[in-house]
């Protein structure tokens, strides 16, 4: 019993001083205990129902020496089970450096070609979207793409495990989030209307909700807003499964920069600002939205 006062009063201390997360980590550190890739691999093994794995990623922080590993088991680039991981690795070489060659020999790639472009090239060419000629505009899905890649690129060291994982990424915001995705503005509206109907009729009186940076915030999932170790918290929950997560983030960005937003009566200098926040206090934002997408949402049980 004193056991659990103690355990009770840590957890309202660190979060009373910003440390949100710490019983949870302290939680996943004594599963891991000494061997603790040997013992994430087991617990991979208990979630070979990768549902369960997802709502375990969704209600816990992933330290980052295993988000990686989480992401390619969520996204499908590797199975589960550890015994099968190098060579479901190794075909996924195989097949990069087989489309890089072909993408080299129609020349639409060569040894200038920044990287991230690259892997523009090669997915398009793997899900059958390659343009006609290399020198066609790019498409607004591809400026997504792109987006996405260069986030991606700065957390990833291996070019070809980054590849997947932006690929894979996309394609899931493609498919399993295409519909959803399409919905959020309109969600984002109705939350904002509870949390701040003050905001939400500024916004309105300058015509500017129709005109936010949703693009920016829904379709390249905050790449190119956030930095790396506040981006890579709302990928967490993405790669997981829930896309309304970029919701409550959009709506802590309005609610944190309230006043500054309501001293601009223009929906151009809103927008031009929201594109460019501050970045100071990010961490700080995204730890207020996860807690406001768990009072709206609940505790995730699935996916949300």
């Amino acid at each position: 019993m004193a056991d659990d006062s103690q355990r009770n009063f840590r957890s309202v201390y660190y979060e009373k001083v910003g440390f949100r997360g710490v019983e949870e980590k302290k939680s996943l550190e004594i599963l891991l205990k000494d061997d603790r890739l040997g013992k994430w691999i087991s617990l991979f093994a208990l979630f070979l129902d990768i549902e369960k794995l997802c709502t375990f990623s969704q209600r816990f922080p992933l330290p980052s020496m295993y988000r990686i590993l989480v992401w390619k088991v969520l996204l499908g680039i590797i199975p589960p089970h550890h015994e099968s991981h190098a060579l479901v690795m190794k075909y996924r070489q195989e097949q990069y450096w087989d489309v890089h060659h072909a993408l080299r020999v129609i020349r639409f790639i060569n040894d200038s070609t920044p990287q991230v472009n690259v892997f523009l090239r090669i997915h398009q060419l793997e899900s059958g979207k390659l343009p006609r000629n290399v020198a066609f505009p790019l498409e607004p899905e591809d400026e997504v793409f792109l987006a996405i890649a260069k986030a991606m690129e700065e957390m990833v060291e291996d070019p070809i495990e980054c590849y997947w994982l932006v690929s894979c990424f996309v394609n899931q915001l493609n498919s399993k989030h295409k519909d959803s995705l399409q919905q959020l503005p309109k969600i984002l509206e109705q939350y904002l209307n509870i949390e701040d109907n003050r905001l939400l009729m500024h916004l309105k009186a300058c015509a500017a909700m129709s005109k936010l940076p949703y693009d920016l915030w829904f379709k390249k999932c905050f790449a190119g807003c956030l930095p790396e170790s506040s981006l890579q918290r709302v990928w967490d929950k993405v790669v997981s499964g829930s896309c309304k997560i970029l919701v409550f983030v959009a709506l802590e960005i309005l609610l944190t920069f309230k006043m500054k937003i309501i001293a601009l009566n223009s929906a151009e200098k809103i927008t031009q600002f929201l594109e460019n926040i501050p970045q100071d206090n990010t961490d700080a934002i995204v730890s207020k939205a996860v807690d406001l997408w768990r009072t709206h949402c609940g505790t995730p049980a699935h996916s949300v």
